[in-house]
């Protein structure tokens, strides 16, 4: 299934650079809207609903506040159990709806069902962090007010949010009544099969222990019904009023209000502010709770909503300092990438006790639950840009280490094992083949403390914390694995899940493999160096662990001998042991309606095909891209990639990545499209249930490691930076020890310049493996030549025609061997192999030869060549070539040898002909023959030469489809009936000038 173009969707939201506006009211799409204008700052989460309550019919709403890190824990109810399933299920809570605040208008209540809209419009402002909402509405009685309202979380607050309502008589004389309640009755979720959303349950999980007031403040405690955790939800408010108002306090069983009566002239404006506070035993001890809400809301209330609203811009200004990505000639996705990094921002923890969830703070999906998605998505976008908070992230991990120690030992296993879903550290994934099973969480929590501490210099947090949680992981994976006697004593992990959750309980998924390698190492060599830098530590850390030196020794001999599965015949990576013997899901017949597939087939039946959720080796390709050459990554992806239903958010930003870096910036583009906007235009249509925060950081990456190609394989940061043609510029900022550094991508060049630094030594980074050094506030510009930097041939039809030596080289072994061949058949051997020739001269044969044979009839074939070939002299030099070698030496432009030759050097020489070719491609070091890009790939790298910078000329179809897929241009020589998709067809090499290839480079 080749990915279906994706066509952009009309806009649901007007584009704008710094905001998201409601420009009228959507009743239909209510719920989505809650969504979109969700308020957060990383502990409290307020969903947009309106402060007078939904009254429509046609849409639904979901009444939404959140705290992150609280909740309840029922027990979950099996069936049909087993030994090790989690008993208890975590659930993140909806607390008390504090954000109501009624207008009534000579005794009409306001909402939007009664009386008239005149005008409405919302709007979240993402450099203020206000959500605003501005309505001009007339009672049924004819009385026309405005109303203007106010609200934040506050994001230098944590238990702080607030909301100012301001209300002008527009046409009348009378009473006016403002009423603010907070509800303890929560709406619980529906019951749905959704597996993405919450569940139901049977009894409420928030119960209400008592009321009460002093002075300005109200206050409600609520209590969890398992976990019996306590919770404090307080309110206070300040009015401005032009003659007055009658207080009144109203309480109820599940209900609190205040409710102030007050007199208004047309003209005439009445402001009252709310300052809302949630305090839990999950931070405070409970006889705290009462002082510490309290004053909160006092000091809020002394501060007032100017000075908050001020505090508030000035946060954002500090964070999008760092975090703003610029756009130039794209507002679709310039208000895209800006919307996610804010929701990221008001959805992540920051005390390292509290992480994030998958929906964020913005709905109930996966029932708040904390995921891999941190440390593979959300975290390298906090890691670059505001490392304090990935720090506090990774600190989430130590302080559940514990936690991760008690599941491994309920595994059987020894060290520590990370939940696959969880809230306080332990383990909630009822479903083991898709939760547990996906023990490469390890690996990618111990990826993200390597990334980080190379990012950041953080040494302090490795020694302290990450060395003990990069220990105790990799104690886990050595004790998991074994050395199988069947893989000549490889070592291997036998029934995990990777990241493809389409593909269960397999044996050696290769990016589990891969990452776990990874670790492996790099544990090793955080255990070396704290032995030599910090003895004292690693001798206490040794003796608490009860780790010895031959156990760390064993990490490093599990890491190199590491099986990775491999196909021979495919040249690709398996994604495991048996993937690639599956049959292929049936796209073609499959409806667009039955996507995603998990809603609609058992698991056994998309368990049994090749077809995935979500990237899972192409992540590998990102993740550890120095492992890979660029020939593997293309052909795995082109591989993975037609077989990815992308069903999980998590994956297109990972195919736009490596579709950027093989140089398909289409798809790089398309794909980033899906995912930077894949909130904001509803993409899949459950924006309603909360927001997709990894798909969020992954519209980051796409830009950053994506079209930025940027990298840091050995903490050195390496850009690689291309342009959309849709785009006529973009920047971003990354963090680098302490360091910023702005990247300004345009059409004619990119400039990097050292903002900020913690000295004026500089800072060395990598622009496509060239060293730059970046001085302070002196821009570095490198512009973008479109040049032609080598040319690189095939032998036999374009450097000279050995091909009359090949026939009969095989003609003679052919005769031998009793076989028809003729110069038709001769034909098909062009630009194949001498394995695959082979195969095609014995498929007449009546009889099978063994592998040891067959070696043997190819090099009998090849000592036939080689006595032939030894008649050639320079004068077998092809028309026009000596004076083309010559021309492009004297022009500077490499020169490169592309054969499938083993021969090739020889050939060469005896045409003398070896000095202008400053790089001979070995076929014999390539994975796959022509038509795979492999061999042009590596002559490219060996000339040091950028494949889009390349030309290569060749006599044959598959050459020609070689060159294309290396991203280079082609020349072919011959007729248009098999040549025709080269970018210039030759009769001859007669014909070839170095002015025509330049100008064929442009």
């Amino acid at each position: 299934m080749k990915m279906k173009p994706y066509v952009h969707p009309k806009a649901l939201y007007p584009y704008e650079e710094w905001c998201v506006t409601e420009e009228s009211y959507d009743e239909e799409n209510n719920q989505r809207n809650e969504s979109i204008f969700a308020l957060g700052n990383g502990y409290i989460g307020m969903r947009g609903n309106f402060e007078e309550g939904y009254y429509g019919k046609r849409g639904k709403s979901v009444v939404g506040n959140y705290l992150n890190g609280f909740y309840d824990s029922e027990p979950i109810i099996y069936p049909e159990g087993a030994y090790g399933y989690p008993t208890r299920n975590q659930s993140m809570l909806n607390v008390p709806n504090a954000q109501i605040v009624e207008l009534r208008v000579e005794g009409h209540p306001f909402h939007f069902h009664a009386g008239k809209v005149h005008r409405s419009k919302r709007q979240l402002n993402m450099q203020k962090g206000i959500l605003e909402r501005e309505i001009e509405w007339e009672s049924p009685a004819g009385h026309l007010v405005m109303i203007r309202i106010q609200r934040m979380v506050a994001l230098q607050h944590k238990h702080l949010a607030a909301i100012h309502y301001e209300v002008t008589a527009l046409n009348f004389e009378g009473d006016v009544a403002l009423i603010s309640a907070m509800d303890g009755k929560i709406a619980e979720p529906e019951a749905t099969d959704d597996p993405r959303l919450g569940g139901a349950r049977a009894e409420p999980n928030l119960l209400l222990e008592e009321t009460g007031h002093e002075k300005s403040i109200l206050w409600m405690r609520h209590r969890t019904r398992y976990t019996r955790f306590a919770l404090l939800t307080g309110i206070s408010h300040s009015i401005d009023t032009p003659w007055g108002y009658e207080m009144s306090v109203q309480q109820n069983e599940q209900r609190t209000l205040a409710k102030y009566k007050l007199q208004l002239k047309s003209g005439e404006t009445v402001r009252l502010t709310k300052y809302i506070a949630y305090h839990t035993t999950r931070d405070y001890a409970e006889e705290e709770l009462v002082s510490r809400s309290s004053e909160v809301l006092r000091n809020a209330g002394d501060s007032g909503f100017e000075l908050l609203a001020e505090e508030q811009r000035d946060y954002l200004k500090q964070f999008w300092q760092r975090a703003d990505v610029e756009i130039n000639g794209d507002l679709a996705m310039q208000q895209g990438i800006r919307f996610n990094a804010f929701a990221l921002l008001q959805s992540v923890g920051r005390d390292g006790v509290t992480n994030i969830g998958a929906k964020g703070l913005t709905g109930e999906g996966y029932e708040g639950h904390y995921f891999w998605d941190t440390e593979m998505y959300i975290l390298p976008f906090f890691t670059y840009t505001q490392p304090e908070i990935s720090r506090a992230l990774l600190e989430f991990r130590y302080n559940t280490l514990d936690k991760a120690r008690e599941r491994a030992a309920v595994m059987s296993q020894k060290g520590a094992l990370y939940p696959w879903r969880t809230i306080d550290g332990a383990e909630n994934s009822a479903y083991f083949p898709a939760g547990t099973a996906q023990a490469h969480i390890n690996a990618d929590i111990a990826y993200g403390i390597r990334q980080y501490v190379q990012a950041t210099g953080d040494t302090e947090f490795l020694v302290t914390k990450g060395a003990e949680i990069l220990f105790e992981t990799s104690r886990f994976w050595v004790d998991l694995g074994h050395y199988n006697p069947a893989r000549g004593g490889a070592f291997c992990i036998d029934a995990v899940t990777g990241p493809d959750e389409y593909t269960a309980i397999v044996n050696n998924n290769a990016y589990t493999n891969l990452m776990v390698q990874e670790q492996l190492i790099y544990a090793y060599e955080t255990a070396a160096m704290l032995r030599e830098q910090y003895p004292q530590h690693y001798e206490q850390l040794c003796q608490k662990l009860e780790l010895t030196e031959d156990e760390i020794e064993g990490w490093l001999d599990a890491a190199e001998r590491m099986f990775i599965p491999f196909d021979e015949e495919l040249g690709i990576y398996a994604q495991d042991d048996t993937f690639l013997t599956k049959k292929k899901w049936d796209f073609e017949n499959t409806p667009d309606d039955k996507y995603p597939l998990l809603l609609h087939f058992h698991p056994l039946v998309i368990y049994r095909h090749q077809v995935l959720k979500q990237a899972d080796f192409v992540l590998a390709l990102f993740l550890l891209g120095d492992r890979f050459s660029l020939a593997d990554k293309i052909r795995n992806f082109n591989y993975y990639e037609p077989l990815t239903t992308h069903d999980s958010s998590l994956s297109t930003c990972i195919h736009s990545i490596i579709s950027a870096e093989i140089g398909d910036l289409a798809s790089a583009y398309s794909y980033f499209d899906r995912t930077v906007r894949m909130d904001l235009d509803d993409v899949n249509r459950n924006a309603k249930d909360g927001l997709h925060t990894a798909a969020m950081a992954g519209s980051w990456m796409s830009i950053v490691n994506g079209f930025g190609g940027m990298r840091a394989y050995d903490g050195v940061l390496s850009f690689n930076p291309r342009l959309p043609e849709q785009w006529d510029s973009y920047r971003f900022k990354v963090m680098s020890h302490g360091q910023l550094v702005d990247v300004f991508v345009h059409r004619e060049a990119v400039v990097y310049t050292l903002l900020e630094g913690s000295g004026t030594e500089g800072l060395e980074i990598r622009h496509k493996g060239h060293t730059v050094n970046l001085v302070p506030g002196e821009p570095v510009t490198i512009p973008f030549v479109k040049k032609l930097e080598a040319v690189i041939f095939d032998l036999d039809g374009v450097i000279t025609d050995t091909a009359e030596y090949h026939y009969l080289a095989w003609k003679e072994l052919a005769e031998e061997l009793g076989l028809p061949f003729d110069r038709v058949k001769n034909e098909r051997l062009k630009g194949v192999s001498r394995m695959e020739s082979l195969e095609i001269v014995l498929e007449d044969s009546e009889r099978s030869y063994t592998a040891e044979e067959k070696a043997g009839l190819a090099e009998r074939k090849n000592e036939s060549y080689k006595r032939m070939i030894e008649r050639i002299t320079p004068a077998d030099l092809l028309p026009g070539i000596r004076d083309l070698l010559v021309s492009l030496q004297e022009q500077g432009i490499a020169v490169g040898l592309a054969s499938a030759s083993h021969n090739a050097p020889f050939i060469l020489e005896r045409l003398g002909a070896s000095s202008w070719f400053q790089a001979v491609a070995d076929p014999g070091s390539v994975r796959k023959g022509k038509p795979d890009p492999e061999i042009f790939l590596q002559a490219a790298e060996m000339l040091g030469a950028d494949p889009a910078n390349c030309i290569g000329v060749e006599d044959a179809e598959a050459g020609v489809a070689a060159i294309q897929a290396a991203g280079m241009k082609a020349v072919g020589i011959g007729s248009a009936a098999q040549l025709g998709a080269a970018d210039l067809l030759l009769a001859s090499t007669a014909e070839l000038s170095p002015d025509m290839l330049l100008n064929l480079m442009g």
